[in-house]
């Protein structure tokens, strides 16, 4: 009898054994499924950031080129230079230095004049303005080079390139070389990124239009959502009857945070724009729009961060005499105040990625200028990296990433600023 039963506690032994093995075993193939989960997303993560700044970085320094130009009086008008074909003129002189001969129309003028920005005859004709002495004079002039001979100092146009398959012909690649042995190409930090708005040349365009627009966009939007959607949230929290009514609400406010944005692009249009007759393109009607957008995340996110602070804190300021308003504004929300603020500064990042809601009110119009108001035309981060990459200049394609990059900036600057905002709130219980 000892016999048998040692034997069977053997066997359960054994089998207790074999089931915590097993146990063991898919604990460990749980954990290397997450560690390989974790690993999957963070190499996906890196391709992409690291495809971004590849093909963005170069978009952060530029090449400008020395020219040396003969301000010839008999083709300035000392008061009214800007009607002096500068670039033809800056072409002829190139060409004679070179010993070659060109009309105005012929196509010798028009390859050199390829080779520089537009800027050249806006910078002259300024300089003029600002001291008519220089002309007579030869003045040399730090210009941008074209978007296409700085694509070549970058080493994105190749000249091992068929010629018939690139945008530079060989002359123009002789010339490119030529300037760079005579040390009149300099390549610098592009400031021009960070200081100009949009142009129809990329060597010109900038950034900082769109992030004003931006910025005021989300002015508008924190100015309507966070109040409005902070004090709809204690409302439906802590002081709305538990009926059918409060429960439709609570049920339509999480639907309307499902809602494609593409959606709320259609509000704002119908109402705001074709109703209301706000100005179109303007930082005032995207604020709106991404408001709308706003308002459920805040909503739900503060209700969250409420449900989170104990009951026995309402009961104790109840039990000390405050009254409901009273536990609510000064017990309450302050706890819960890290949450609040964190769910808002989240969704205001998610509500400056947005596209689709400001292509339908017009924010994807080109504005070259940098908007002064709320009611000025404007565009947006999202849409200016829209209409560049489906531009045709490859040095767009650039830029883009390089947008791409200051709205990734702008959207980890938020982010930090709500773990930062929630850990000097932040209180313990």
């Amino acid at each position: 009898m000892t016999e048998t039963q040692d034997a069977l506690a053997a066997t359960r032994l054994e089998r207790l054994r074999g089931g915590l093995k097993r146990r063991y075993a898919r604990e460990g193939r749980f954990r290397l499924y997450g560690i390989l989960a974790i690993a999957v997303a963070v190499a996906f993560l890196a391709l992409l950031l690291g495809r971004i700044i590849e093909q963005g970085h170069t978009a952060f320094y530029a090449h400008d080129v020395s020219v040396p130009v003969y301000l010839d009086p008999a083709r300035i008008d000392p008061t009214y230079p800007q009607g002096t074909n500068f670039e033809q003129m800056v072409a002829e002189q190139q060409l004679a230095e070179r010993g070659l001969e060109s009309d105005a129309a012929g196509p010798l003028a028009a390859a050199m004049r390829g080779l520089f920005s537009s800027e050249l005859k806006f910078e002259i004709a300024r300089r003029i303005a600002e001291d008519p002495s220089l002309i007579g004079q030869t003045v040399t002039f730090d210009v941008p080079v074209s978007d296409d001979a700085d694509m070549f100092f970058k080493g994105k146009i190749s000249r091992d390139t068929p010629p018939e398959q690139r945008r530079l012909t060989d002359q123009q690649i002789g010339w490119l070389d030529q300037l760079e042995r005579d040390g009149r190409v300099e390549a610098h930090f592009n400031s021009r990124l960070f200081t100009s708005g949009d142009s129809t040349e990329p060597e010109l365009a900038g950034v900082l239009g769109a992030v004003v627009g931006s910025a005021l966009m989300l002015m508008v939007t924190a100015f309507l959502a966070l109040p409005i959607g902070v004090a709809a949230a204690v409302y439906l929290e802590e002081f709305a009857p538990r009926n059918r009514l409060s429960a439709l609400i609570e049920v339509n406010i999480n639907n309307l945070a499902a809602v494609p944005s593409i959606v709320y692009g259609l509000l704002g249009l119908a109402l705001f724009i074709n109703w209301m007759h706000l100005p179109r393109s303007s930082p005032l009607v995207g604020g709106l729009v991404l408001a709308l957008m706003a308002l459920p995340t805040i909503i739900i996110a503060t209700r969250s961060s409420l449900k989170a602070v104990p009951p026995s804190i309402r009961e104790a300021a109840l039990a000390m005499g405050a009254s409901r308003t009273q536990t609510v504004f000064q017990h309450v929300l302050p706890l819960a105040l890290p949450g609040v603020m964190t769910g808002a500064i989240i969704s205001l990042a998610h509500a400056l990625g947005e596209t689709a809601p400001l292509l339908l009110i017009g924010m994807v119009s080109f504005i070259p200028g940098i908007a002064g108001s709320i009611t000025e035309p404007s565009g947006a981060l999202p849409s200016l990296i829209y209409i560049w990459e489906n531009a045709s200049e490859r040095a767009f394609h650039e830029r883009t990433a390089a947008a791409i990059m200051v709205l990734l900036t702008f959207m980890i600057v938020m982010n930090a600023a709500a773990i930062l905002l929630r850990r000097h709130f932040e209180r313990r219980w």
